[in-house]
């Protein structure tokens, strides 16, 4: 089976002056992981380093760049998939730990728990050796101007993700965010939560998802998307309508990206913008922001 990859930079008011950052951040995220795809290597280590070149570009509300919950400190919250024995790894409100995706894929191998938050998340990273940077390191002059000055009002959802197919046909997918300007301290949105901001299953599809995590949860976007490829016709239509349900039921925005288990590649989102890279039929990388 030829591997597929696509990744997402977040979606909604996506600021004029981070527009190519956002394009050739996708681009950099895509290029390895579909380097370690065409190589042979698996779904799982391909979306764990496409997510850490966006988790450690600051452009993007992941890692280095993470939104400030209202006390002024960064807690983020990741989570990976495997779509072949449904194994999850999830951390939710973590600090200090340079990248989260990876956090959460160490906790796939190798917790007996598919989810570790907090203190508890933080002391098992530090068991396996996972770097840490100093708490000023995650935060950027745009990011702490947001929190300081409370400007910027605009809805943006900068969560990062990936969904890889890999040769030997299973699909991961992953997501890391740093959550939502101004969030309550102690706030876990959809991404570390299974079918909402993420769902891997070899028998439909896997989904990344970025938005209203409020409101995607309460549809469970990733899951709902994925079992939409068993009644609609292609991921297209699935994708659409899952989008199209999560705004009748809750009026919100938000965006995912599919890839299902034939292959196919599929994004849709409700948001003014979403950023967001593929590799097409011939090899060559793809990467929009505007519908």
């Amino acid at each position: 089976m030829r591997p597929k990859i696509i990744v997402h930079g977040g979606a909604g008011d996506i600021v004029d002056e981070h527009l190519n950052a956002h394009l050739s951040g996708c681009k950099e995220a895509i290029e390895i992981g579909w380097a370690i795809l065409d190589q042979g290597g698996t779904s799982l280590t391909a979306i764990e380093h496409s997510i850490r070149i966006l988790e450690d570009n600051p452009v993007f509300d992941a890692g280095r760049g993470s939104y400030l919950n209202q006390d002024g400190f960064v807690e983020m919250d990741a989570m990976v998939m495997k779509g072949d024995g449904l194994n999850i790894g999830a951390v939710a409100g973590v600090s200090q730990i340079r990248n989260p995706i990876s956090l959460a894929i160490q906790i796939l191998h190798d917790s007996k728990h598919n989810m570790l938050s907090g203190q508890g998340a933080l002391k098992f990273a530090q068991t396996l050796n996972l770097e840490e940077c100093e708490p000023n390191w995650f935060i950027t002059e745009y990011t702490h101007n947001i929190w300081k000055k409370e400007i910027n009002k605009s809805r943006k959802y900068g969560t990062v993700g990936c969904v890889a197919l890999d040769n030997y046909g299973n699909i991961a997918a992953g997501t890391s965010t740093g959550g939502t300007k101004h969030k309550e301290t102690g706030r876990i949105g959809d991404t570390p939560l299974v079918g909402c901001g993420t769902y891997a299953d070899n028998t439909t599809a896997g989904v990344s998802a970025t938005g209203d995590g409020e409101a995607i949860m309460k549809v469970v976007l990733s899951k709902l998307a994925c079992d939409l490829t068993l009644t609609e016709t292609s991921v297209e239509h699935a994708t659409n309508k899952s989008i199209q349900i999560l705004n009748s039921r809750t009026r919100s925005q938000a965006g995912l990206i599919m890839i299902d288990n034939k292959g196919n590649l599929g994004c849709a989102f409700n948001t003014p913008r979403m950023s967001r890279a593929w590799i097409d039929n011939q090899g060559k990388i793809k990467a929009f922001i505007e519908p």
